[in-house]
């Protein structure tokens, strides 16, 4: 018999499912059930800012490709709006639109990336960034420091340090963070940002939930170092478009050209009636939208959080935490089943980084009286 062709031996590292792989069980439930292990909203975008909204009549050609590089029109509001977060003299080159910022942090690792080359990930991480380091043939490296192992901008230093090695090339960040919900301080960022400055390196900054920030100060890291950061971003989250598939990447004009041959042979180009229903959003819209859900996490966050008897979250759209006191001898993964058999489903810790006996909750994902529903029947099972 002949032999099957092989297929690439690097993605037996890559999970099939990151987030649950009783999501199949959960459609057979029966009864009202909470899924909570994805981060989405259940709220739809602004009115004015919805697929329904917009038509041919208006938008002449609006199925046909945009350019690979992004609409000029959602490109000019990209610049207005980082420039003014930023503080920095951006223009349209230093800007690529991306299927969300899954495409495009996809193109950075593309851009990047030699086969082997390591990028330090502050844990614990969005999982879909371990994936995306590997799928471009680089090796994710976990540094835990964001689930309480370090409490200091030093510690943290002291954390990528030990990690560092010869085939380091990025350090990637996430902040407000996903999945622990906390903002990243100043002197954290500024500290990690002039070491991987001294050390030549690259930084990748996720910064697609600063526009849900409940307590604290939200700290950009592009303005630290333009020349080496790239920063993504998302209509997903601050507008409630995950399913449109658009965002973006500022990065370094240099090497921006690299990023847009990335995106040309994967992706090709972004959506362009998501782009449109981009531009609407930010024309106004939208940030009525984000500022009003912003409120609502937050509320829903801090009622959640108490009920478990955790800390509020900073921002983002979750808490993560340790369950290990609740669990026998068939660990999360026995958690997890007792979970779905009651409609429940939260995301398992280990797709986060290294943390066997943790769990991330999403309070968004569903409205928010149904969330706390499944809150309640986390809260019974881990017996607080």
């Amino acid at each position: 018999m002949p032999r099957a062709p092989r297929i690439a031996s690097h993605l037996a590292a890559i999970p099939a499912s990151v987030y649950s792989s009783l999501a199949e069980r959960l459609g057979r439930f029966a009864g009202e059930s909470y899924p909570l292990h994805v981060g989405d909203t259940w709220m739809e975008p602004a009115e004015g800012c919805r697929m329904e909204d917009l038509g041919v009549a208006e938008y002449p050609g609006m199925h046909r490709y945009a350019s690979v590089h992004g609409m000029p029109a959602l490109l000019d509001a990209i610049v207005e709006r980082e420039r003014a977060a930023n503080g920095l003299s951006l223009e349209r080159d230093d800007v690529l639109v991306a299927a969300g910022a899954t495409g495009g942090l996809g193109a950075v690792a593309g851009a990047i990336l030699e086969p082997g080359d390591e990028v330090l990930i502050l844990a614990p991480y969005w999982p879909l960034i371990e994936g995306i380091v590997r799928s471009f043939h680089g090796t994710p490296v976990a540094v835990p420091v964001l689930a309480g192992e370090v409490d200091s901008a030093e510690a943290a230093l002291a954390a990528v340090g030990r990690r560092r090695s010869a085939r380091t090339v990025a350090l990637y960040l996430s902040t407000p963070n996903n999945p622990s919900g906390r903002l990243l301080p100043r002197a954290w960022i500024e500290a990690l940002v002039g070491w991987a400055r001294r050390h030549d390196l690259w930084v990748i900054t996720d910064e697609v939930y600063d526009g849900f920030v409940y307590e604290g100060e939200h700290v950009r890291a592009l303005p630290l170092a333009p020349e080496r950061t790239f920063l993504a971003q998302t209509f997903s989250k601050r507008y409630g478009m995950a399913g449109n598939r658009c965002g973006y990447i500022v990065g370094p004009r240099a090497v921006m050209g690299e990023l847009r041959k990335v995106a040309t042979h994967t992706f090709y180009s972004t959506p362009t009636a998501a782009q449109i229903a981009a531009v609407r959003a930010m024309a106004g819209p939208g940030d009525a939208w984000a500022a009003a859900a912003c409120r609502q996490y937050a509320d829903t966050g801090r009622r959640a959080a108490a009920r478990l008897g955790l800390p509020a979250p900073a921002g983002s759209t979750f808490l993560f935490f340790d369950v290990a006191a609740a669990l026998g001898a068939d660990g999360l993964t026995g958690l997890l089943e007792r979970a779905v058999e009651r409609g429940l489903l939260v995301a398992p810790g280990p797709s986060f980084g290294p943390y066997p006996t943790h769990v991330r909750l999403c309070y968004t994902a569903v409205e928010p009286e149904r969330a706390l529903r499944g809150v309640e029947v986390l809260a019974g099972l881990l017996g607080r």
